[in-house]
């Protein structure tokens, strides 16, 4: 055995052991090298080497902290999720208000929520920096930057493109009432009613309920759980539907939580340009990435403006402020124009704070925190359902966002475990909510964006219970 191979031997057993716990801090590369007499090089080795394995990860600027023991982690889904038709009539919404308003109410465990909680953003901070912003708003602005968006912001954002190796400029943004009406604008930019939009499956249930509101056709394309939509699916269904754009998420797919690797990013974006199909990219939770850095957006291989990416900073930064943006590439304009007679302009106070809070810095020290935390809770998650739910459950394990994708036994109705969780005060997102043909039967998903705590231990017991039994059925 080498000598990386025994330090990460030797760190993997004290994981099992408990010695090293969640979150634990490893010693740094330069104290591990000093104490045990080995030169920096092997200590990354090792460290690499439990990191491919999936017991640390790495923090920006802190070093390497215990994720958990992957031994004791679910398995994880392998194949490429099958819709079981092309298109089927769009009717969701219903389902979907429903399943949003039981994770709405306070007394209820939100792991079915669509949101990370609350508590883990520097609001407090953002309302001072909003006090004294607003104060120095120019009256002139509101109408100057009504439908562009505030221009100190737009560069804020232009910046932190740039600082991820993409050339954005600032007149190229359009600033939107979060994310969702950046995405629907994009829609509204490039279709009419009756024509095809290609989306994943399972896919975000906002995208159904969007199509649905505006007369589409959802044509479902496979999405693998880790690497995301199927391409050669993708290129048939293009051939046989010729659609009229191309939505979907590259980054921490909700609900797989998948990411697509960069080498299949530039090949989907050159097979939508080979039928000129404009790509709407959702991006909300790039930030909220695991490793090194953050992943590449489709974008990045945009050579003709065919690419809308969409993003905000409702799921990172402010929720409730509702600024999101898109950078439309050769349909800006259009953006632009739909946006003048529908929604018209985002809140200039909430556009004004968030450019002073960008500008002060603060933001990348708030995101390795926030980071951090949501990596940990996310192996709390996987170890509770590896002790709570029954053989036969598998879970993604995503490298960025907050949340899990759950396959449970065959024969388990992810409506009925709805409905029995919710007597029991949880409230989960069932599979059927995320397709138009409302399949995935036995999937669910999960949110692990909100505290770890003994309230939520005791309700995944709980759900693993009720599982179990429906497993059970006959």
């Amino acid at each position: 055995m080498k000598l990386y191979e025994t330090l990460a031997a030797d760190i993997a057993q004290s994981i099992q052991d408990g010695v090293l716990q969640l979150g634990d801090r490893l010693p740094s590369v330069r104290h591990a090298s000093a104490s045990r007499g080995l030169s920096p090089s092997t200590v990354f080795q090792a460290y690499y080497l439990l990191e491919a394995r999936g017991l640390i990860r790495a923090r920006e600027r802190s070093g390497y902290y215990v994720i958990g023991d992957a031994r004791k982690l679910p398995p994880e889904p392998e194949q490429s999720s099958q819709p079981d038709e092309d298109t089927a009539p769009l009717d969701i919404s219903e389902r979907v208000f429903e399943v949003l308003e039981s994770a709405r109410m306070r007394d209820v465990v939100p792991l079915g929520s669509a949101f990370p909680s609350p508590l883990l953003f520097p609001l407090a901070r953002l309302a001072k920096v909003m006090a004294a912003s607003v104060q120095q708003l120019d009256p002139w602005s509101i109408v100057d930057d009504m439908t562009p968006g505030n221009p100190q912001l737009r560069r804020q954002i232009a910046l932190r493109y740039l600082a991820d190796g993409l050339h954005v400029q600032a007149d190229e943004i359009v600033i939107t009432n979060g994310a969702l009406d950046a995405l629907n604008l994009c829609l509204m930019a490039v279709t009419r009613p009756g024509d095809a939009v290609l989306v994943e499956s399972p896919t975000f249930y906002a995208a159904l309920q969007s199509l649905e509101r505006s007369g589409l056709r959802a044509i479902e394309v496979p999405t693998h759980p880790r690497e995301g939509m199927d391409l050669a699916a993708l290129a048939r269904k293009l051939e046989r539907y010729q659609p009229k754009a191309c939505w979907l998420m590259t980054n921490f797919q909700n609900p797989l939580g998948s990411l697509m690797p960069d080498e299949k990013k530039r090949d989907l974006v050159e097979l939508l340009a080979r039928y000129d199909v404009p790509l709407i990219e959702d991006d909300v939770y790039g930030e909220l990435y695991f490793g090194d850095k953050r992943p590449t957006p489709a974008k990045a291989f945009d050579t003709k403006g065919l690419v809308m990416h969409c993003s905000s900073f409702s799921k990172c930064l402010a929720p409730g402020y509702r600024v999101g943006w898109a950078v439309p590439g050769r349909y800006t304009r259009a953006v632009a124009r739909h946006k003048l007679t529908t929604t018209l302009a985002a809140s200039a106070p909430a556009q004004a704070a968030l450019a002073a809070y960008l500008e002060k810095g603060g933001y990348d020290r708030h995101l390795r925190h926030l980071r951090h935390t949501l990596s940990v809770q996310q192996t709390q998650f996987m170890e509770a359902i590896a002790r709570h739910f029954p053989p036969g459950t598998q879970a993604t394990r995503p490298k960025g966002g907050y949340f899990m994708w759950v396959e449970l036994p065959e024969n388990v109705n992810a409506l009925i475990l709805h409905r029995q969780a919710l007597a029991h005060g949880i409230s989960i997102a069932p599979g059927p909510i995320f397709s138009a043909h409302q399949g995935f039967n036995n999937c669910i998903r999960l949110n692990y964006g909100h505290a770890w705590d003994a309230r939520t231990e005791a309700a995944l017991a709980t759900l693993g219970r009720l599982v179990h039994a429906l497993s059970l059925a006959i």
